[in-house]
Parts: C-alpha cells; structure tokens; sequence
C-alpha cells in the first residue's frame, strides 16, 4: 500500500479501561507517522476518558463518517455513536447492558466500514463478554439482526463476514501462536481436535506468516497429550488426527512441523526455532503468551507491562485487538497501561501491508 492505512479502533466497553487505553495511545503522535486512526464509540465517552488520563490537550473531532476524520496528531478522530444516554450517570467498572450494547454497536460499526472499505483494518479494545450477552438478550436480537448470543470478538466478525473457516492468533513479538479451538471447555476441545480441523488452522496459520512478509513460514504443532502422547500410551490423538493433518499441509508444500510436545514448544518457539505455532486448545496458546507478555512488577506492585495483541485470521477484513480484559478494577483512574493497544494497531499496519 502507498498510502498509510485507515486504522478503525473500537473504544470497547464504555465501562472499562478501553476508551483510557485508546487516548493515551493515539497520544503516541509518532503513530500518525505510520497509519490513519480513527475511534469508533460514543465522543461524550472519549472526553471523558482525556479527562481521567490527564489529557484534556487533545481535542476529540466528532466524526459523521471516516471522509470527515482530519487524521491530525493532537486531535482524536471519533466517529460518533450516541449510545450512552447519560455520561454523567453512566457507571464505571460495572457489567451492565448499555455498556455491553456499545460495544456491540461499535464492533458491528467498524465491521461494516471495512467490509465497505472505508478502513483499511480494524482494532477493538476490550468488551466483556457478560455485558455483551445481557444486552443480546435484552434486545432480543433487535439491534443484533437476530442473534442472542456471541462467545466474543471473534465469533462476531466471522458471523458478520460469512467466514467459516478462521482461528485466533495471539502475537507477543515474534512469538505466535493459532488455536485449532478457543472457548469451549477442555472436555469439548479435546473432541475438536481431529485432521481436518488442524489442518485448516495449519493452512491459515502459514498464510497469515506469508502475508506478515515471512517467505518460508515454519509451522509448528503442538501435540494434544503430554509426550505427545508416547505413541499411543498417553492417547492417540496425535496418532490419529494431528500427525495425518500435518503430512496433509507437508503435500501442499507448508512447512508443517510435529507434533511437539508441549512443554517443549514454546522455548523452541522464543527461541526462533519457529514463526507460529498451532495450539490445539484456548490454555495451551493464552498462557506461554501471557507468561511472556504481562510482566508485574513486585516491588511497586503494579503491572510493568501488559503486552500481547490477538489477531483473527481467516477473514476477509483484518481485526487486531488488545489481548487483555475490559479492566473495570482500573477503569477511570487513567493508569491502565496502553502497550497492548498499541502493538495491536502496529499489527493492523503490518497486516494491511499484506493486501
């Protein structure tokens, strides 16, 4: 691309750290060098949000549509959606149903502006799951076009865009990982884990490192059992269902490694040994991420760093997000660290570099 990307950034839910997070990033004025930002949420919200970070200096510009943004460091492009009625009133740090219904709105807003191509990609901070599917069911799907239930961010965008086969990435540096299944229990993931379900993430996982620019991708996968299994003493999973899938995505020339074990995975992985690696559950990819990207500081007793970004791949749009919550504990005390966020809107660029 020649131009800098369109960035479309969803505030999350009004109630938690989002809005915060999303100032204090779009403060980072070097970002302006590198992308087109622009807010999707409630303008009143984003205020509110400059005053507790301390940084009244920005001016918010209310946007009617993306033609109108100014794209000016200093200045908070937000295309404005009226959904809290009263700001005043509005309660932070709580689950409640207008803040699960903004977000929704946002999310639902920034999906069809880059299906229209007004944005080049889009980055959502958090939104609570609760809140989301109080308001879903609230509404009865009025303002959902039908729909009473989402598990999350992701299962909204793949709804929206008609996409069937697509998985999640969680990214901290060069250190990636793809999930074959995420929220469902252990028991039921487990039941996921068959040939061509790994085989569709394996695919989606080399084209992902192909499109970040990686020539010769090398695709990792992690086994489902301790050892692997021990051909076939712990479980055949491996046997069965990974090891085939892996020979599959071999045949159409990716360079598809294992099973590895998975205790064995990710040092090899930070170690460069690998770009990606397939997790076969939600835990198994979440916590050597999380291990590695939200740093606490024990002496000051507060989090030195949150860092880590989720990427929905498989789409035919890009979606970038914050891997943290909603931080209603943190919310309007202006502290929440904002590095997520900003990873994430560098991984929209990247990925819009790809298109």
């Amino acid at each position: 691309m020649n131009k800098k990307p369109i960035v479309g950034i969803t505030m999350g839910d009004p109630a938690g750290n989002g809005p915060e997070i999303t100032i204090k990033t779009l403060a980072h004025f070097d970002l302006y060098d590198r992308c087109q930002p622009i807010v999707i949420g409630d303008a009143g919200i984003m205020e509110q949000a400059a005053r507790f970070v301390g940084r009244t200096d920005i001016k918010i510009h209310r946007c009617e549509k993306v033609a109108d943004a100014l794209f000016a460091p200093g200045t908070v492009d937000v295309l404005h959606l009226p959904l809290i009625k009263d700001i005043e009133s509005f309660e932070i740090g709580k689950v409640s149903i207008e803040g699960g219904n903004a977000a929704f709105q946002c999310v639902k807003k920034v999906i069809e502006l880059a299906l229209a191509g007004e944005v080049d990609a889009t980055c959502t901070n958090a939104l609570n799951k609760e809140a989301l599917n109080m308001a879903l069911e609230h509404y009865k799907g009025e303002l959902s076009d039908g729909y009473t239930h989402f598990d999350g961010h992701t299962e909204i965008y793949a709804t929206y865009t008609g996409t069937k086969k697509y998985t999640m990435m969680l990214a901290h540096h060069d250190l990636r990982v793809v999930h074959v299944s995420t929220h469902v229990s252990l028991r039921e993931a487990c039941d996921r884990v068959k040939k061509a379900r790994v085989l569709d993430v394996i695919e989606i996982a080399h084209k992902a490192c192909k499109d970040m620019g990686i020539e010769n991708p090398k695709v990792a996968v992690a086994g489902l059992n301790p050892h692997c299994g021990e051909n076939g003493l712990f479980g055949t999973e491996e046997i069965e269902e990974i090891k085939p899938a892996i020979e599959a995505a071999k045949e159409k020339g990716i360079n598809a490694i294992g099973p590895i074990p998975p205790d064995s995975v990710f040092p090899e992985a930070l170690g460069g040994w690998y770009d990606i690696v397939v997790c076969m559950y939600h835990d198994q990819g979440h916590i050597p991420l999380k291990t590695v990207g939200f740093v606490y500081d024990r002496e000051k007793q507060a989090w030195k760093a949150v860092e880590g970004v989720n990427v929905t791949l498989g789409l035919p749009i890009i979606r970038t997000s914050v891997d943290h919550g909603t931080g209603f504990a943190l919310a309007g005390k202006g502290t929440s660290n904002e590095l997520s966020l900003v990873n994430a809107i560098d991984y929209a660029i990247l990925m819009s570099a790809g298109k």
